[in-house]
């Protein structure tokens, strides 16, 4: 009796750890969601649309002045064309123009000087309204004289002048351009392109800062980041010089200054040495400013 009643416990006891496994088990789950669509690739973000010639979007941290000096413009010129009564007032995505618009004044700047034209020598022709009497033969003669070609010499005379006579001309003014260095010291940064636009001089504080040649300051101030306080000097149509990070500034815009004399003072405003940051720009791109000065 009593091994019937162990067995029929430990069967008892097999029934029951058999239904726990049981249960402790996860039910199967069926997925009765629906399936997603399969997503399309996104398309490849649009590059921005390239500015018109002539014309300029703002940007996000744009100045009048800094898109004026980026294209060697005057930005008193800039806001005039745009009928900008604030020159600080411009707007994101707004469009400027970037050419002198028909009837609007500016700033006079340098011009080259006029090629005189030398006139075409005057046409020679057989006087007309000649009176011969009446013959077959004078009727023959006249008809022979108006079928003679125009003679190459009348052609050549009414040629234009060559274009590249006033490219020359342009290029010269910019020859006689005789620069001196702005200022003493050791260059302690050459000009690299993308990464240093000018050079770095070194100096003391209240050192000299001298204009590179003569010129018109088209700007002073410090509306340009990076740049301190700013002095720029439009030497020809092409051809300007900026002195930045200075002190102080001895001259105003509009003020004609002859090469070497004094337009600022070395300082250290928007830099962390005291320095001048000396740039020559040729129609606003930076160019090697080495390539102007001479050796010393």
């Amino acid at each position: 009796m009593t091994k019937k009643y162990s067995l029929f416990l430990m069967a008892a006891s097999l029934v029951m750890l058999t239904a726990c496994e049981t249960m402790t088990q996860p039910a199967p789950v069926e997925d009765r969601s629906t399936p997603l669509a399969p997503t399309s690739p996104k398309p490849a973000s649009e590059e921005p649309a390239k500015d018109k010639e002539g014309y300029y979007t703002v940007h996000k941290g744009d100045t009048l002045i800094r898109i004026a000096f980026d294209r060697g413009l005057n930005y008193r010129d800039l806001a005039a064309w745009n009928n900008l009564a604030n020159p600080d007032d411009i707007k994101v995505d707004q469009v400027l123009r970037l050419t002198q618009p028909e009837g609007v004044q500016v700033a006079a700047v340098p011009t080259p000087p006029q090629i005189e034209k030398t006139p075409p020598p005057p046409r020679k022709s057989a006087p007309k309204g000649e009176k011969r009497p009446y013959s077959d033969a004078a009727v023959a003669d006249l008809q022979k004289t108006d079928e003679r070609p125009e003679k190459p010499a009348q052609v050549a005379s009414a040629a234009p002048v060559p274009v590249p006579a006033v490219a020359a001309a342009v290029s010269a003014e910019d020859r006689d351009l005789s620069w001196t260095w702005p200022s003493d010291g050791r260059v302690v940064a050459q000009f690299d392109e993308g990464k240093n636009k000018g050079i770095d001089i070194a100096g003391r504080s209240g050192q000299q800062v001298l204009a590179a040649e003569r010129g018109k300051v088209m700007y002073a101030g410090s509306g340009i980041r990076g740049y301190g306080n700013l002095v720029i000097v439009k030497h020809s149509n092409s051809l300007l010089s900026a002195y930045a990070h200075n002190r102080s500034i001895l001259v105003k815009e509009g003020q004609e200054v002859r090469r070497g004399q004094a337009i600022a003072e070395m300082g250290d405003s928007d830099t962390d040495t005291v320095k001048l940051h000396f740039e020559i720009r040729q129609q606003g791109k930076p160019v090697d400013p080495s390539k102007f000065l001479p050796n010393r």
